[in-house]
């Protein structure tokens, strides 16, 4: 029945199916080391004695003959079968940082979480308004509170810097292929270029080059925020006579005419560091003269009364407005009383004209006979 079953080679002819193909795969492999063995022995040195493959010892394998330790060779170099499920198995990422590891002289490295509690308390989250800068500033500073043994400054920044960060800022760090990032000015060039790049530069030169002095803005509150500007861009590239000229240039005419008569001329006339000490002296100046206005007290008007006292004026305002109002209140009933006795007299004057003097005695003419003497003398 099985000998039947044959299958088509690629050139047609029909080839009858193996059913002992491991057993034909093995007597062919043997086959085959044999041959290698004696093409190895046909091109040994004439002086060696020819030997056969079963006694040979060339392949000084304890345990093994020829034939099993090139068929072990041979096997080794056959490619490792892959399945489909090798492809699609999940694989664990060696590195999960992208900063490399610092190589240190010291065997263990142990940072102080005081240290890793202030830098925390530091974070950059990668927001428009944030300074990278500032930011750097202030992490090398926290930083360098530590000395480490056989640790170099650069190693311990390099090592500490993701704690600084969060949010976009901890992603972008995250981004990079890990183990990527081996030095401390790698990191601080690639940080810099993402959160300060050339178009923050070309602002803040901008800003820089259009400084002016403000109407009610003193020299040494100029001198502060013309620095301010210069430290917000660092890579502003200006140098210093560059500056000065920048800053004396933004002045008022009446802060350059003071310069001037420092000066004993021209401030431009000067050289840098004259000029930087003649600014300097102005501002500090002008710091004292501040202090000694604030210091001087002054009568305070009624517009410039406290909310406090605003209150207190008004409560004894309305004080002596419920005073006099409740003395009205108290004389009003008296004022009623000699209203209403009034109005009775004028009525009885009044009554006794009419009735032309009825009665001397002062018109008690009872109300029934007043009634009927006025009908009587309209109905004549």
């Amino acid at each position: 029945m099985f000998s039947c079953m044959q299958r088509r080679s690629t050139a047609g002819d029909l080839i009858p199916i193996d059913l002992e193909i491991n057993a034909t795969y093995r007597r062919c492999n043997s086959e085959r080391i044999k041959i290698f063995l004696w093409d190895l022995e046909a091109v040994a040195t004439p002086e060696e004695k020819p030997r056969s493959f079963e006694a040979s010892s060339s392949f000084p394998i304890a345990g093994h003959s020829h034939i099993e330790f090139v068929e072990d060779t041979i096997m080794a170099e056959e490619p490792r079968r892959v399945t489909l499920e090798d492809y699609s198995s999940s694989t664990v990422p060696q590195f999960f940082t992208s900063i490399a590891q610092p190589e240190v002289q010291a065997q263990t490295i142990t940072y102080p979480p005081s240290l890793i509690q202030l830098i925390q308390n530091n974070l950059f989250h990668g927001l428009p308004n944030e300074d990278p800068y500032a930011h750097l500033a202030t992490y090398i500073e926290i930083c360098n509170t530590i000395r480490l043994a056989g640790v170099p400054a650069n190693a311990i920044r390099l090592s500490l810097f993701s704690f600084s960060l969060s949010g976009e800022a901890k992603r972008w760090l995250h981004s990079f292929k890990g183990n990527s990032l081996k030095s401390w000015d790698e990191v601080v060039e690639k940080f810099l270029k993402k959160y300060f790049p050339e178009s923050k530069t070309a602002e803040g030169k901008a800003t820089i080059s259009s400084f002016h002095q403000f109407p009610n803005e003193s020299l040494s509150e100029a001198l502060e925020r013309f620095r301010g500007l210069l430290r917000k861009t660092p890579t502003h590239g200006f140098s210093e006579t560059i500056q000065l000229s920048i800053f004396i240039d933004g002045l008022r005419p009446q802060s350059k005419q003071l310069l001037d008569a420092l000066a004993g001329g021209k401030i431009k006339m000067k050289t840098p560091d004259e000029v930087i000490d003649l600014i300097e002296s102005m501002a500090a100046s002008d710091i004292a003269i501040l202090r000694n206005r604030a210091n001087i007290p002054t009568k305070k008007s009624l517009l410039e009364l406290t909310s406090q006292d605003a209150l207190l004026a008004q409560n004894k305002l309305l004080s002596e407005q419920l005073e006099t109002l409740t003395e009205t209140l108290s004389k009003l009933p008296t004022q009623l009383h000699y209203a209403q006795t009034s109005h009775s007299s004028i009525l009885q004057v009044v009554g006794c004209t009419i009735y032309g003097g009825a009665h001397e005695s002062g018109c008690c003419i009872p109300n029934e006979e007043k009634i009927a003497h006025e009908v009587n003398y309209m109905g004549n």
